[in-house]
This record gives C-alpha cells, structure tokens and sequence, in this order.
C-alpha cells in the first residue's frame, strides 16, 4: 500500500462512481479528461465547451449535461453549437434529440447541401439530415413565447433523432447558417408541452469494449473504497477511507476472492 491524495466520493449533490473520479488519479483515466470537479461542481469537457452534468445514472450508465447556451422554451439565444471528442469514450443515448432553429432556408446546407464547402466531398454525408417526422416538435417549440414573438417560420426548424454529427462528431451552427439549437432526452409524458421537457444532452457511457465492470474496481468499492490509478502505466489502485491506496480492497487481510463479508454491492444511482 502507498500514500496518495484522497479521492472525491461526492461532487456536490453528485455521487462519483467509476468511471468517474473528482480529479487526476481518481477514476478511470479515459474519462478523467472529460468529466471533473472544480468547487463542488461536475463539468463536462469537450472541444466545443464545458458544460455541467445534472446527473448521473450509474445502473443505465448515462450522464446528463445541459448546455446554458442552447435555447429552451423559455428562452432563446445564439448558440455555437455542440459536439463529442471523436475519441471520447461516449455516444449520443438514443433519447437524445436535437433540434435547430432559425435555419436559413436559403443557405443552410441542411436544405442545399451543395451550398457547403467540402473540398470535394459528398456534402450529403456531412450534414444532418432532418426528421421528417418532427413536424409536431417543431410546432411545439415555436409556440413557446420567447420564439413565437420573433415570428420565425416553422421551416426554419430541423429536427434530427436518432443524432448523427458526422464523422467529427461536431455540430457546427454556424457553418449551418443556424442561429440557435435545442436539446432533449424526455417529453416528460407531456409531448405538447414543450415546457415540461427534459432539456439536456444524454450521453451513454462504456467501461471497455465489452462493457465489463472491472473485477478489481467493484472489489474495491464494495469495501468502501474509491477506484483510481497511479504510475506511467495508470496502474489500478483503491484509494481508502484511511488515505491508503492499496492494489485490492480497503478490508486489509481479507483475501481477494472472500465476498462473504460484504453486502450485495449495486451501482449507485441518482
């Protein structure tokens, strides 16, 4: 067993459970870039912005982050956009659905597809492709008063679900001549009510390729400890309640493959 620093069991009202850690050391080191804790806040780093994470679903293992600059119902505002490190270790959760507004219907490569500048690629594979069947998300949202004010045509809206960035995993607003966007990962049982939507962005997340839960890791939390890393080599290490890192679990002398004296573990969930 070696000294280390102690890592966060909590950031602010959030639970850290792996894959996640508060900070270098403490959880998986592929997600450690992405996901911190500064002063009790969880963030979400990607190459577009930061963003905070509202929750997290340690059973379906899904992170919920909200963009403050995407527009909601009750309000719109310019936005950027937003986009995945390609080589990030998440996905869009299928729930997820963006939506663009305020679309140039003269010059947004999302209606004229040769209107993009690709260097000679089929810029039919590099733009979304709307939903047809988002008409009634649409109506939705530009009845709230903060659009319906500005008199925004309907056909200026973009609807796309399931989401498909392209290939840089990037949505680039202003290249889509788009003013603003939304995002969503539930109806909330009230799909007239655009009010009562859950605005965000719902990303799924994988241990590994298979989706294992490390042996080493579930061994040490259900003894109490926090799973991190150490080394050139981001070694496995179980940081416990005590400040000890230890290569196995936090009830010393207890030999590894001895469950009898734990309760049944389970994955934390908020």
């Amino acid at each position: 067993m070696v000294l280390s620093q102690t890592c966060q069991r909590d950031c602010g009202k959030i639970p850290l459970r792996y894959p996640f850690g508060g900070g270098p050391g403490c959880g998986d080191p592929r997600f450690q870039p992405y996901v911190s804790c500064d002063q009790q806040s969880l963030t979400f780093t990607t190459h577009t912005g930061s963003y905070p994470v509202t929750a997290i679903d340690y059973n379906t293992q899904v992170i919920y982050i909200s963009d403050p600059s995407m527009s909601t119902c009750s309000c719109t505002q310019p936005s950027k956009g937003f986009g995945l490190d390609w080589d990030a270790p998440f996905t869009f959760h299928d729930d997820t659905i963006f939506v663009l507004l305020d679309c140039s219907t003269t010059s947004s490569p999302i209606y004229n597809p040769s209107d993009l500048n690709t260097d000679g690629i089929n810029s039919s594979k590099l733009v979304p492709k709307c939903d047809n069947g988002g008409a009634l998300i649409c109506s939705a949202l530009y009845s709230c008063r903060p659009i319906s004010t500005v008199n925004t045509p309907i056909s200026t809206c973009c609807v796309y679900a399931p989401v498909d960035l392209g290939p840089s995993y990037d949505m680039d607003l202003q290249k889509l001549k788009c003013s603003s966007y939304t995002g969503f990962y539930s109806f909330n049982g009230r799909e007239s009510d655009p009010n009562s939507w859950k605005y965000g962005v719902a990303l799924k997340y994988k241990f590994n390729v298979r989706n294992d839960f490390p042996s080493s890791c579930e061994y040490c939390e259900r003894s109490f400890g926090v799973c991190g890393y150490n080394g050139p080599y981001n070694s496995f290490l179980c940081n416990c309640p005590n400040g000890l890192n230890t290569t196995t679990g936090c009830l010393f002398g207890e030999p590894y493959n001895n469950g009898s004296r734990f309760l049944p573990w389970q994955i934390g969930k908020i």
